[in-house]
């Protein structure tokens, strides 16, 4: 991976989590948190995964609709705050990584 696209990664993960928690203000939100950003080569999506806190897979269901709803909103103010031509159009996903590693601790516990 390249040290510019790693950059703008960062940069994104930075912007996007505190547009979420100070320019909007949506309580089905919840406390989100961005967890992980990925680019393509040309800039022309990004990939933001996200985990929610304290919730069940339903309800973590409903808070990314919420997101999707809402993320035309996210995407202008983002292109507002990087510096990059083109603004990646924005794809919401929920971030797994911790589910299964709390599996593989009570799985490593039991035995």
């Amino acid at each position: 991976m390249s040290i510019k696209l790693e950059r703008i990664e960062n940069q994104i993960r930075k912007e996007v989590s505190s547009i979420l928690q100070y320019d909007i203000k949506n309580p089905k939100f919840g406390f989100v948190t961005v967890t992980d950003v990925e680019v393509t080569r040309d800039y022309s999506f990004a990939t933001i995964f996200v985990s929610f806190l304290n919730t069940k897979d339903l309800i973590a269901q409903d808070r990314l609709d919420e997101l999707n709803r809402v993320k035309g909103v996210v995407r202008t103010a983002l292109s507002k705050r990087l510096t990059i031509r083109k603004t990646p159009e924005l794809i919401f996903k929920i971030d797994e990584s911790f589910d299964y590693g709390s599996r593989i601790d009570d799985i490593i516990s039991k035995l």
